[in-house]
């Protein structure tokens, strides 16, 4: 939800350190946008992470199968057969793909072992926390929003997002790209956009 997004990047920090992220790399990043309307400024922000598409360029292009889409619709990478070509990243409109140059495990104090490390020269992403969606968890990014970032299923009608979604907003998504992303935003106005 737009609306309620401070620009605290607690989302990004609590993914990077869930994830056990290189220094410099982030799956998601907030871009901050300021305007001028007469003599009032304004400033919104608007998170970015993988959009997990129902028609993933990412997946077309990798020559290894490295990345995939589980049957519920994430799109996630085996980083064991990821050989770091970058097809993937040239293939994503979004931006949503990062390069590891360098092995995480020195720069943390915590790594968390139960989620792997990647080496470096692989391509990393938003897997959505599939780890934790498994568990019956949501994920990270999602708790650590404090209600900004909503998750769920939209054809089930009780859950959070489709309720919030059915209250407030009309839903439109845009396809222009062609990769029907799965995420969508919640703007002022009363539309949401992909």
């Amino acid at each position: 939800d737009l609306r309620r997004c401070a620009g605290c990047y607690a989302c990004v920090v609590a993914c990077q350190m869930w994830n056990n992220q290189s220094p410099g790399v982030a799956w998601g990043h907030v871009e901050r946008r300021e305007w001028e309307d007469g003599e009032t400024s304004h400033r919104s922000y608007l998170p970015h992470a993988c959009m997990h598409c129902i028609d993933a360029p990412c997946v077309a292009a990798c020559a290894t199968g490295a990345s995939y889409k589980r049957d519920d619709g994430i799109v996630e990478m085996d980083y064991h057969r990821c050989i770091g070509c970058r097809f993937c990243m040239a293939a994503c409109p979004y931006g949503a793909r990062s390069l590891n140059f360098r092995d995480p495990g020195p720069y943390l104090d915590e790594v968390d072992l139960s989620y792997p490390t990647r080496t470096k020269g692989v391509v990393e992403k938003c897997m959505m926390c599939a780890d934790r969606i498994d568990a019956g968890e949501l994920p990270l990014c999602v708790e650590a929003s404090n209600g900004t970032i909503l998750f769920g299923d939209l054809n089930d009608p009780d859950s959070d997002v489709r309720r919030a979604l059915d209250e407030s907003f009309a839903v439109r998504r845009r396809t222009s790209l062609g990769t029907g992303p799965s995420v969508y935003y919640m703007i002022k106005g009363g539309e949401a956009h992909a």
